[in-house]
C-alpha cells in the first residue's frame, strides 16, 4: 500500500491507465458509438416528443441553438436537422400517437444504453447476473434519466435568461446568473454520471455517492473536451470536404466517441480509488476479495467475496 497521498494518487493513476489498456477502452468505446448512433435518432423523437408535452415543439430547435457553445457545430446542425425532420410530421400526428411512438422509440434507444451498461460492466470487473426483464428495465429507467437530464439542461440554458428579464434583476445579478447556469449544467452531468456509476454496473456492494471523482473527473474532461472539438471542427478539421454528405456524421461520431471515452475513464478512476482503499478490488473474472484487518500476530487474512 503506498505510505503518503502522492504515492497513492500515483498508485491510482498507474492502475486508471493500466485498466484502460487491457479493458481496452478505446475499443469499447468505439462500440458504444455504433449503438449509440443506432439509437440517437429514436431517441431524439423521443426527446421531442416529451419536449413537445412541456412546450411548443417547434421552438426546441431554437433552444437547441443555446448549447451551441458546448457542442460541436456540425452535431449541433446534425440533431436540429433530425429534429427538423420529426416535426415536419406534425405535431398533431406526435400527440396522436405519442404513446406508441414515445415507447417505441425508447425501446430502441434503451438498445443503447445496453452497451453502456455492458462496458461499465467491463471496467468495474462484474458479470452480470440481472435477468432480462430488470436487464430492459435498468436500461430503460437511465435512458428516461438521460432524457430528463437533457430537457432540464435545455431548461436551464434557456429558462434563466428569459426569467431574469421578467424579473428585472439589477446588472450584475445579471450577469452572475446568466452566465451561473453553466455550472448548474455541469451540476447536472455530474448527477448524471452518478446515476449511471450507480446503477448501470451490476454491482456486487453497490454504494450510492452524489459526488465521486470519477464522475467530476469525467464531467470536465467532457466539458473540455466538447469545446476543443467545437474549435477543431470550425477552425481546422473540413469533414464536409473528406466524408462529402458523411460530414457531419463523422463529426457526430467522433464527438460520440470522446464522450464515450472520459465517461469510462471517470468509472475507471472510481475503480482504482476503490481498489486502494480496500472497499473492492475487480479481479479479470469478475471477482472481488474483501481485505481484512490484520489479527493481533500481523498475519493478514485475505478471503474471497462470499456470495
Amino acid at each position: 500500500m503506498p505510505s503518503g497521498p502522492s504515492e497513492r494518487w500515483l498508485t491510482i493513476g498507474r492502475d486508471v491507465v493500466r485498466g484502460a489498456g487491457q479493458h481496452r477502452l478505446l475499443a469499447i468505446a468505439a462500440g458504444i458509438v455504433f449503438y449509440a448512433m443506432l439509437a440517437l435518432f429514436p431517441a431524439i423523437t423521443a426527446l421531442v416528443s416529451s419536449y413537445a408535452l412541456l412546450a411548443q415543439g417547434d421552438t426546441i430547435n431554437d433552444h437547441l441553438a443555446a448549447l451551441a457553445g458546448l457542442l460541436p457545430s456540425d452535431v449541433l446542425s446534425l440533431i436540429q436537422r433530425q429534429v427538423a425532420a420529426v416535426l415536419a410530421n406534425g405535431e398533431a400526428r406526435l400527440s396522436v400517437a405519442f404513446l406508441f411512438g414515445l415507447g417505441l422509440a425508447l425501446w430502441s434507444a434503451a438498445g443503447g444504453m445496453k452497451a453502456v451498461i455492458d462496458s461499465l460492466n467491463v471496467v468495474y470487473g462484474e458479470d452480470e447476473r440481472r435477468g432480462f426483464i430488470k436487464l430492459n428495465a435498468v436500461a430503460l429507467g437511465l435512458t428516461l434519466a438521460v432524457i430528463a437530464l437533457l430537457l432540464a439542461a435545455i431548461g436551464l440554458v434557456v429558462a434563466v435568461p428569459v426569467i431574469l428579464n421578467l424579473v428585472g434583476l439589477g446588472q450584475f445579478a445579471d450577469l452572475l446568473l446568466r452566465y451561473g447556469r453553466w455550472p448548474l449544467l455541469a451540476a447536472l452531468v455530474v448527477l448524471g454520471l452518478a446515476v449511471l456509476y450507480r446503477f448501470a454496473p451490476d454491482h456486487r456492494a453497490p454504494q450510492w455517492r452524489w459526488i465521486s471523482p470519477g464522475s467530476v473527473a469525467a464531467t470536465l474532461a467532457w466539458i473540455a473536451g466538447s469545446v476543443l472539438l467545437s474549435y477543431y471542427f470550425a477552425n481546422f478539421a473540413n469533414y464536409d470536404a473528406t466524408y462529402g454528405s458523411l460530414g457531419a456524421a463523422i463529426a457526430l461520431m467522433m464527438w460520440l466517441w470522446m464522450s464515450a471515452i472520459v465517461t469510462l475513464l471517470g468509472a475507471e478512476l472510481n475503480a482504482a480509488i476503490d481498489k486502494q482503499s480496500g472497499a473492492v478490488a475487480p479481479q479479470a473474472g469478475g471477482a472481488a476479495e474483501a481485505t481484512v484487518p490484520p489479527r493481533r500476530d500481523g498475519a493478514v487474512i485475505r478471503r474471497a467475496d462470499r456470495r
